[in-house]
């Protein structure tokens, strides 16, 4: 079967982007990625774009994108929640990998600052089960991961400044990063003492609301190897549905979905040691327990030491497993329908060792792992990457 890569990639400024139209924001991200390929316009055949919508000024980003940006050809918006960004990759994957398409572009864009702050917030809301809770809609997302927070800390003995230390990682690496929304590094006295949104995450434990997008350009392997002596492989993709009802989740310190999507990768790839087979980790930290659930759905940890890689400075960028070196949600930000193409973004200039100093990572073994989630574990995306060589 043909492989299909990453020849080119782009990515904006993540943060408050009043400066700028929705439109204006996705060609931030998709001028780079054609000047990166050396491809124009014309020469893709198929884009999708990644968009969760609602509070932004366009309900059809696909269609005025395209046509801000000078893209002709067919397109499709999709929504997975926070994981739209690995829906529009997959479906781009997709086009080319089934050969309707020789080169597609997946685009992910989010302008959440069109509406006002409780606006968003009760939307991101909605995105849980709302029938479940209509008699009195209550859950924001902070209070979702909440629940799994105080979990975890009461399974695992894990304490608040556990929590902080994924922060701080986050923040030390959003400092070194040029499109990142906070490039400020923070202690772990700011961290603890900064006030709650929902016990006992805090406001640094918490993503932020973040505008934002990010391109990627897919062709077809023979053609990849023309374009580019660089060409980033998707090896395998997984992918995986939660109950949106929190009254049938039988685990509160993790998330099945994720497990299962990554299983899926690991089978398709016949890695037994999956945890060592990476060089880098891209991780759904929409929260600082995210973080510590991800390592351990995802096998890097076993259950419930997942903590211990954060107080053992393990998951750094030169640690044994290197994860969310870029910031990752907490500090790059988090724009929704972006984030799954900002992580496609951030593995490709890693495994070309393109990352900025002070953040890139000794990749030896040429591959990276992605892992995006949307609601709380109502979908899961899991792709897997590796370098030409």
């Amino acid at each position: 079967m043909e492989r299909v890569a990453i020849v080119g990639i782009g990515h904006s400024k993540f943060g408050k982007r009043m400066d700028v139209s929705m439109n204006e924001l996705a060609w931030e991200a998709v001028r780079p990625a054609l000047e990166d390929s050396g491809l124009s316009q014309k020469d893709i055949e198929f884009y999708s774009v990644g968009n969760l919508g609602f509070w932004s000024e366009e309900l059809l980003p696909a269609v005025t994108v395209g046509e801000y940006c000078g893209l002709k050809a067919g397109s499709l918006k999709t929504e997975a929640a926070c994981a739209s960004g690995s829906a529009a990759l997959k479906v781009a994957y997709d086009s080319v990998l089934s050969g309707n398409s020789r080169i597609a572009m997946a685009i992910g864009i989010e302008k959440m600052y069109d509406s006002p702050n409780p606006t968003i917030i009760e939307l991101i809301g909605r995105a849980g089960n709302y029938f479940w809770e209509f008699e009195n809609f209550g859950l924001t997302f902070p209070g979702y991961y909440a629940l799994y927070a105080t979990r975890y800390m009461h399974d695992y003995k894990a304490r608040e400044e556990d929590l902080c230390l994924a922060s701080i990682k986050a923040h030390h690496y959003g400092s070194l990063n040029p499109y990142a929304q906070f490039q400020k590094e923070i202690s772990m006295e700011e961290c603890i003492n900064s006030r709650y949104i929902a016990w006992p995450l805090k406001l640094y434990d918490s993503s932020p609301i973040t505008d934002g997008a990010a391109a990627v350009i897919l062709a077809s392997g023979d053609i990849a190897k023309r374009i580019t002596d660089t060409p980033v492989y998707i090896d395998a993709q997984g992918y995986a549905t939660g109950s949106a009802n929190l009254s049938r989740r039988e685990d509160f310190t993790g998330l099945e979905a994720s497990r299962r999507a990554a299983e899926i990768v690991y089978r398709k790839l016949k890695l037994d040691k999956p945890a060592d087979s990476f060089d880098l980790f891209q991780v759904h930290d929409c929260f600082s327990i995210a973080e510590i659930m991800a390592y351990e759905d995802l096998g890097i940890a076993k259950k419930g030491k997942g903590v211990d890689l954060l107080r053992e400075n393990q998951t750094y960028h030169d640690g044994k497993y290197p994860v969310n070196v870029d910031g990752g949600l907490k500090a790059k930000g988090h724009p929704i329908g972006a984030t799954g193409v900002s992580m496609a973004v951030e593995v490709t200039k890693q495994l070309r060792n393109e990352a900025e100093r002070g953040r890139q990572v000794d990749v030896r073994k040429g591959r990276a792992l992605t892992h995006n989630v949307g609601g709380t574990g109502h979908y899961a995306y899991v792709t897997a990457f590796s370098r030409g060589d």
